[in-house]
């Protein structure tokens, strides 16, 4: 499993290059439009802390299309899957965000990460400006949610519902003493608030949040309020590295309490970075259904496409959601009509009313954004994999 994701990792850039995949370093550096092409923009982490997250997020699109362009495209026009690197950081992902928008052959933007990247979107206005979808975005703060914004069509739930999933089965389990890890900026406060809520509905209080600076896994003091607080349970709010430090020094240090994790981690590199003594036992929300076994229609296209377009690759939960995400898009693009334009696409992805993707259903409408509300939480077994 390591050597097979450390060979995919190494061969990440070079997947990029191959068909419907187009890497763009900025500005002047597109290739010239072919005759009847779909372009659809993606910005994503493929460089920094959540750089292993970005390339599964790539990669889960790439290969719904590259299937339908070897099925002829969508109206005879092929997909161009033109990606940048933000590196997570917000302002590079709004710089990057115009420069795709700038371009009209782009009609519709896919998978981007991070809430704090989305918010900053929309608190400047890029996304309005532009008049584009914003599809699958890799987040589930609330602030993207609510109020309501017209631009942003979400496949997964949010990360209010993953709290109060965890919450639920921690309290049900008699765990009542609970600590926050979180990542200090909108997607660690998202999830934090989401936890604090979810206690009071059960008249209880957190014991104690301990946060750690965004692009960093400097988790220490974090690791030391937290063990020092003899709680029953911990939720993280956290991403690959540093989610991976904290675990590693608790348990380290004789940190016992049960330990959870939102959905946005690779538990593939946690075991990795972490080792599997302490990441042994990790609960996980998740927001999309097991993609390990090929009990649903889509979990089987899912892996076939895989197996054929990225033989090196193994199933996960962030390139399965965003397999999930590419089909809802190039479903709209198919709506939209022969010459489809960014207003087109938006009222196409609107008239996706109870869609069936192969035994998943999302919904959305003129007043809905959020696609699906599906929580269950996997844990980490003693082989490394995910059990649920």
């Amino acid at each position: 499993m390591k050597t097979v994701w450390m060979t995919w990792g190494r061969r990440m850039a070079a997947a990029l290059a191959m068909p419907g995949v187009l890497m763009v370093a900025g500005l002047g550096a597109a290739m010239p439009l072919r005759a009847a092409e779909l372009v659809v923009g993606q910005v994503a982490p493929l460089s920094g802390v959540l750089a292993s997250t970005g390339a599964q997020m790539v990669l889960g699109g790439k290969i719904y299309f590259d299937w339908v362009n070897a099925q002829g495209g969508v109206h005879g026009a092929s997909i161009r899957h033109t990606v940048v690197d933000d590196a997570y950081k917000v302002a590079d992902t709004v710089r990057l965000t115009r420069e795709l928008l700038a371009k009209p052959e782009v009609v519709a933007l896919y998978g981007f990460a991070g809430t704090a990247n989305v918010t900053q979107l929309l608190a400047d206005g890029v996304l309005e400006q532009g008049g584009a979808a914003l599809v699958a975005p890799y987040t589930g703060g609330e602030s993207l949610r609510n109020p309501f914004n017209p631009w942003i069509f979400h496949v997964r739930a949010g990360y209010a519902d993953e709290t109060e999933h965890m919450v639920q089965q921690l309290t049900t389990l008699g765990m009542n003493r609970v600590a926050v890890m979180y990542q200090d900026d909108g997607f660690g406060k998202a999830g934090l608030a989401g936890v604090e809520a979810a206690l009071a509905k059960r008249n209880l209080k957190l014991v104690v949040a301990a946060g750690y600076e965004r692009n960093t896994d400097k988790v220490d003091d974090a690791v030391k309020a937290i063990k020092a607080s003899d709680v029953h349970a911990v939720i993280m709010i956290a991403v690959n590295k540093p989610a991976a430090a904290f675990i590693q020094r608790y348990r380290e240090q004789g940190g016992g309490a049960q330990l959870y994790n939102i959905s946005v981690v690779d538990p593939t590199e946690l075991v990795k970075l972490a080792g599997l003594k302490n990441a042994h036992g990790l609960g996980i929300s998740q927001v999309v259904p097991y993609p390990y076994r090929p009990q649903l229609p889509v979990v089987r296209e899912y892996q076939t496409l895989l197996k054929k377009y990225a033989p090196e690759a193994e199933v996960n939960y962030t390139s399965f959601e965003q397999f999930l995400g590419a089909k809802v898009l190039v479903e709209a693009l198919r709506r939209a009509g022969p010459a489809p334009t960014r207003t087109k696409v938006v009222k196409a992805l609107e008239s996706l009313q109870s869609y069936d993707l192969g035994g998943i259903t999302l919904s959305y409408s003129p007043t809905n954004r959020i696609g699906s509300r599906y929580v269950e939480v996997t844990v980490i077994g003693s082989n490394g994999r995910l059990m649920k």
